[in-house]
Parts: C-alpha cells; sequence; structure tokens
C-alpha cells in the first residue's frame, strides 16, 4: 500500500556537499554548450566518472567496507541533484551506482560483493540493465531470454532490447527466465550478471532521431556462464527486480532532465527581461511544479534512508516527474514562438532542440507510464 509522504528537508551535513560539487562541477563543464549538458543521465564519458570516484563521490550510500562512503540518501540526493541541474555525464556509472551495486550488497553473496562493488565505487565496472525485450516493452513479466542449468553453471539464449549502453558497459545484471514458460509470467523467474566480453554475447548500438547511440540491443547466443553468475535465489528474480526498481524510481533524474532548458530559457528571460505577464507565469508555474516534485523526492529519499523499498511512492514521483518534464519544450517553444522582435540565442534553440526529440522516451524508460499507473493502483488498493 501506498504510503503518507511526509515532507523532509536535508540534513545539514548533507547539504555542505553542494558546495564543493557545485565548484568541482563549475571547472569541469566549463565551456561546455547547453545542448551537450542537456544529455546529462544519457551523456557517457567514462573519463568524468572516474574523476568524481577520485573525489570519493561514486558509491556515496555505499558501506565504506566496499569503497564506499557510507553516507545517507541525502547526501546522494545532493549530489546527483548538482550532477543532473549542471548537466554532467554521468552514464558511464549510473545504473551500477544507482541500482546495481545495491542490488549486489542486498541480494548478492560475499563474494560477488567483494568482486563488483569496489570496483563500482572507483568507476572501473560499469554496468547495464536487461530488463525490455522484443514484443513485450514494460511488461517484464512476458520475458523469454533463457537460461538453462548446465554442469558448470548456466547456458544463455535470447536477447534484451533498449538497453541503455549495453554496447558500452562491463556488465549486465539480466532478468531471465530459469524455469517455466511466458505463460507463467513473474514466476521462474531469475537475475544474471554477465560478463559482456563472454563469447556469444552481441551488442549493436540504436541511433536515436538525435543521432545519438545510448540504446542497444544485446543478442545471447548459447552464452555459457558460471554458476555464481545467479544473484539471490533462483526464481526470485520478479522481487528483486521490484526492489531494485525503487532505486531506479526514485531520484532526482525523474524530474530534471529538463533542468538544462530550464536554466538556459531562465537566462534568455532574465537577459531580455520578462516583458510580458506571460513570461512571469510561465518560468513560476515551471519553478512551483519542480519545487513540488523535488519535495515529494526528498519524501521517497527519507523513507530510503529509513531503510525502506517504497516502490509505488518512488512510481508516483517517477510518473509526476516525467508528465512534468515532457511539457517543459512545448512550453518554451510556445514562449519563444510568441516573441516578435529580438534575436533568439542559438545555444537555447540548439537546447530546445534536443529535448523535444529526446522528451518522448521520458515516460519510457524505468517503465511506461500505463505499467506506472497499473502499480499505483495496486498500492492504492484499487487492483
Amino acid at each position: 500500500m501506498l504510503q503518507q509522504l511526509t515532507l523532509t528537508g536535508i540534513p545539514d551535513e548533507d547539504e555542505a556537499l553542494r558546495g564543493p560539487v557545485r565548484a568541482f562541477l563549475g571547472k569541469r563543464l566549463a565551456g561546455i554548450a547547453p545542448a551537450i549538458r542537456a544529455r546529462s543521465w544519457m551523456g557517457h564519458d567514462a573519463a568524468f566518472s572516474r574523476d568524481l570516484a577520485r573525489q570519493g563521490w561514486l558509491g556515496l550510500t555505499l558501506p565504506k567496507a566496499y569503497g564506499g562512503a557510507g553516507r545517507s540518501h541525502f547526501a546522494r540526493f545532493v549530489l546527483n541533484e548538482e550532477l543532473l541541474a549542471a548537466g554532467a555525464p554521468v552514464a558511464a556509472h549510473w545504473i551500477a551506482e544507482r541500482q546495481s551495486a545495491p542490488l549486489i550488497l542486498r541480494f548478492g553473496t560475499d563474494e560477488q560483493r567483494a568482486a563488483y562493488v569496489p570496483r563500482i565505487c572507483a568507476g572501473e565496472a560499469f554496468f547495464c540493465i536487461g530488463m525490455s525485450e522484443p514484443g513485450s516493452g514494460s511488461d517484464l513479466a512476458s520475458v523469454r531470454t533463457r537460461a538453462e542449468r548446465t554442469a558448470g553453471g548456466w547456458r544463455l539464449n535470447g536477447q534484451k532490447l533498449w538497453t541503455t549502453y549495453g554496447h558500452t558497459a562491463h556488465y549486465m545484471i539480466a532478468l531471465v527466465r530459469t524455469s517455466g514458460g511466458p505463460d507463467d509470467r513473474n514466476k521462474g523467474l531469475s537475475q544474471l550478471i554477465i560478463d559482456l566480453k563472454t563469447p556469444g554475447v552481441t551488442a549493436r548500438p540504436i541511433q536515436d532521431l538525435a543521432g545519438d547511440a545510448h540504446f542497444s540491443e544485446v543478442f545471447f547466443e548459447d552464452v555459457d556462464l558460471p554458476a555464481d553468475a545467479l544473484v539471490g535465489e533462483e526464481g526470485q528474480g520478479w522481487n528483486q527486480v521490484n526492489a531494485e526498481l525503487a532505486f531506479e524510481r526514485s531520484g532526482p533524474e525523474r524530474i530534471y532532465s529538463s533542468m538544462v532548458l530550464i536554466d538556459t530559457w531562465l537566462d534568455f528571460v532574465r537577459r531580455r527581461g520578462a516583458q510580458t505577464v506571460s513570461e512571469q507565469e510561465l518560468a513560476g508555474r515551471l519553478i512551483a511544479r519542480l519545487a513540488t516534485l523535488r519535495s515529494m523526492s526528498l519524501a521517497v529519499t527519507a523513507l530510503l534512508a529509513a531503510g525502506g523499498s517504497p516502490a509505488a511512492e518512488a512510481t508516483v514521483v517517477k510518473d509526476l516527474g516525467t508528465t512534468f518534464e515532457q511539457s517543459i519544450p512545448g512550453l518554451i517553444l510556445d514562449h519563444l514562438a510568441s516573441i516578435e522582435d529580438g534575436e533568439i540565442p542559438g545555444d537555447l534553440l540548439a537546447c530546445l532542440d534536443y529535448v523535444a526529440g529526446m522528451s518522448p522516451s521520458f515516460s519510457l524508460r524505468g517503465g511506461t507510464r500505463e505499467i506506472l499507473r497499473g502499480i499505483i493502483a495496486r498500492g492504492l488498493g484499487l487492483r
């Protein structure tokens, strides 16, 4: 059931992280155009991720024994809020640090924890997620990729689609069927860690309308994996994935995908002076909605900090957040189209063009709107 979200603030010791992070990003991202920074959590830069690791900012919430900083979820919120607002390229480490490491710590063996988590914290091991498949979309229970037991472990066959940076990641945690068939739905599903250099694995990037290639399709043809590739218990993959998705859907990335565009537009409005009531109203409306969503995301962070797994609550924030994000390009475009005099900066137009092209994907990644609203309905006891 959905819990009541309680408004909360960021503790002083975690808020203190904001200054050093902002100063670091100001130097590291100086001179980078808004259209490039707008890619942010789809921007892949392994060197930048390793720079963050050298600052001690990868694995903030992970245990010190595994190379993390042992800090609270609020510290991670501050860090990620600054990274996304500045438009830092975080895609290389994003999935590994956000959900793969917590998943391994929660469900993995001691050997798996020791093998992967310190390397994630050092920016040396990047992960992708193997969930979606052709013909299944966000219906994860219809997974057909199959792993059969062998004398030495597992033999994997199948395909994953829309895998974020599957062609550059070192590892994938894949949801696969280890017993039964698609008609069994969520029964018989398990999670496996796959070294993407293993023979039989082929990853092909998919170019999007913006000319980027952050998605890929990944094929498995008689891929032999060791017995210890299994994460957690066989057949418990569905429950594990739902716990994992709480980390994916709860963070500030679900409200800040368009933040660089908002900031670039606001800078333009300030320079020319807000000349109409409609400009002032639009700025106020965007900031008010952003502040509300930020408060909700912080409330979910508080649940995570208390040791909870707020899957339904995170889903609400994700649904509302992506709806807000998708509205921003159209609202800003309408405003720019109403300007009768004065030149509109090319940086702003380029940034708007990129975000407008990408915004339809905001409600796909992390679960489609239809899937999310089904989860919310269950959380409300309506189905």
